[in-house]
């Protein structure tokens, strides 16, 4: 017994050895199909393995990379692993990690929506998502905490924190204006205060719990993370070059009109807006793609939604249903292949959506490893990450609140989703369970629960 703990300290302490782009594939390829949650509960996800246990990234780094996916549109974990990703093994890393990220979300989405319009609502189905919902709500409730628990490291981010939470509770403020708040008294706090703003918050190095990291606090920039005009405009370029390339085919083949061009182009402007994650985006999509365009109906919305919630990948891949359900009622690939019609309009929206991140990511990944480390920049990012702390407790409490009254605080209480949600966050929390047993499980449950109604 005297032999574990020496063996257990030196491998932490050992340097870790470079990682070779296969292996990282494999990874990122994994991370793919774990990344339940929402963003969230993939971060974390992130952060229990590059971080805690592979050691791939130091906190810091990964906390200063976050920070600045935080402040972009679009999906923020995504956006997280192309950075690490692009960071580790150049341009190629980038695009891997961040679409492998979403292709696994992607199939499965494609699978899920054609039983959705082939079969309808089926009462098995109906049942794994009873079970799934308050799993999720307990996952994001977790995720909240553990996010918190390194980023709230005294009074003052706490009340950051709890300023934010009201913000957007209480008086409905546009995740936007509470980045920009929190920005701002990081910047003039650490004018009065530098200490409290200053990575680590004085409570030790983070690799004093996790060991050395191949990419440390003190690791500098590798050569293709440096910053120069001449690949920031060929970043630019290329991104617009391949923006255009895709529309103007679409516009070709079915003209500006068709539904394709018209996603291409609404999806776009909905990548470019989606500015605190996925749900401060779909009352924008629901206008567009519901009420303007008439590509699917609100229930048909609302079951999306359900669906995007229960698969990996980013919640924003909503749209990828969005997109198929219109492709296959539009009849995009003609009358007789309504599949092909959906796929195909699902891999149009979710190009889109997807392509700005990778964008600002390529281009804006070596103006941001060029702060790091300096508290002029760090300090608003610091204070941004406490602020999505409260902002996460306020998603899980509207995930809470539709998962136990269902229809409203008027309706009756979901005793059985309750019930699912504390067992889901004491697993959590007590025992440390990881997210596929978790979902699996209560899968289980509201699966038997529904099939067999005795059990209610």
């Amino acid at each position: 017994m005297d032999t574990a703990l020496p063996d257990t300290s030196l491998a932490r302490s050992a340097p870790i050895q470079p990682i070779s782009f296969a292996e990282a594939f494999r990874f990122w390829l994994k991370l793919g199909f774990i990344s339940f949650g929402g963003p969230a509960g993939q971060i974390a996800i992130m952060h229990t393995e590059l971080v805690e246990r592979r050691r791939w990234i130091s906190e810091k780094r990964f906390l200063h990379a976050l920070n600045y996916c935080m402040l972009l549109p679009g999906p923020e974990a995504q956006q997280l692993a192309t950075y690490i990703g692009w960071l580790m093994h150049r341009t190629l890393g980038g695009i891997v990690a961040g679409a492998l990220f979403v292709l696994p979300s992607l199939f499965i989405l494609v699978a899920l929506s054609w039983v959705y319009m082939a079969y309808g609502n089926v009462p098995a189905v109906a049942g794994v998502f009873h079970g799934i919902k308050p799993a999720v709500t307990a996952l994001v409730l977790h995720a909240a905490h553990r996010i918190g628990t390194r980023a709230l490291r005294n009074p003052w981010m706490w009340g950051i924190a709890a300023a934010a939470f009201l913000a957007i509770f209480a008086f409905d403020t546009p995740f936007p204006a509470i980045v920009i708040g929190a920005g701002l008294t990081g910047h003039f706090g650490a004018r009065w205060a530098p200490g409290v703003f200053a990575p680590g918050g004085g409570h030790g190095s983070a690799q004093a719990g996790y060991g050395p990291a191949l990419i440390d606090d003190d690791t500098p920039a590798p050569p293709h993370a440096r910053f120069t005009r001449s690949r920031f405009a060929k970043v630019l370029a290329a991104g617009l070059v391949l923006w255009a390339l895709a529309i103007g085919s679409l516009a070709a083949t079915q003209g500006w009109h068709g539904t394709l061009a018209q996603m291409g182009t609404f999806f776009t402007k909905a990548a470019l807006l989606t500015f605190g994650g996925a749900y401060a985006v779909l009352p924008y999509v629901y206008q567009g793609a519901v009420e303007q365009h008439h590509w699917l109906n609100g229930t048909q919305m609302i079951d999306g939604l359900a669906l995007g919630e229960t698969t990996p990948g980013p919640l924003i891949m909503v749209v990828a249903f969005v997109g198929f359900v219109g492709g296959w009622l539009q009849q995009v690939a003609g009358a007789g292949a309504p599949f092909l019609g959906g796929a195909l309009a699902a891999t149009v929206v979710t190009f889109f959506t997807f392509l700005p991140s990778f964008v600002f990511i390529l281009a804006g990944g070596p103006l941001i490893e060029a702060t790091h480390g300096r508290l002029g920049f760090t300090a608003p990012l610091s204070a941004i990450t406490a602020a999505v702390v409260g902002v996460i407790l306020n998603l899980a409490l509207f995930f809470a609140y539709h998962v136990l009254w269902p229809k409203g605080f008027g309706g009756h209480f979901d005793a059985v989703s309750a019930v699912i949600a504390s067992a889901a966050a004491v697993a959590l929390f007590r025992f440390k369970v990881g997210v596929l047993p978790l979902l699996g499980g209560c899968a289980v449950v509201g699966l038997l629960v529904t099939l067999a109604p005795g059990l209610r």
